[in-house]
């Protein structure tokens, strides 16, 4: 009985595995170059089937909205800027805000509040502000 060679790949293997230089593959740049093309292509195919799922919902979403007299976000906002824009056409300063209910200057408000403060007083202090 010979002594056995270990084959030529396993001697290969061990170079590499004790810190040898690598071979170089002749096509490996070649072979990246087309790893990187398939990659892109992949990437191009799943946006363009993405837009076309997109593009479908949204003409799913429009028939919603048509049916229900609906109108989009976009629509709304420019429908809002335009009526805040013909409101203050005339006027050399920007548009007045609204002012909401319960926060104006009525007499009424300050006095229920003056007594809702007189209910919560105890005796003497609520005598001395009734005196006056």
């Amino acid at each position: 009985m010979g002594t056995r060679r270990p084959s030529r790949g396993a001697t290969k293997d061990m170079g590499k595995m004790l810190g040898g230089e690598e071979e170089k593959d002749p096509d490996a740049e070649k072979k990246e170059e087309e790893r990187q093309e398939a990659l892109r292509q992949q990437e191009e195919e799943r946006k363009a089937k993405y837009s076309k799922m997109e593009a479908e919902r949204e003409g799913v979403r429009q028939g919603i909205r048509d049916k229900y007299g609906i109108k989009k976000k976009e629509e709304k906002e420019a429908e809002a800027a335009a009526a805040m824009e013909q409101a203050s056409e005339g006027s050399l300063t920007r548009p007045k805000k609204a002012v909401p209910t319960g926060c104006g200057d009525e007499e009424e408000e300050e006095e229920s509040i003056v007594d809702t403060v007189m209910k919560f007083l105890p005796g003497p202090l609520m005598d001395m502000f009734n005196k006056k």
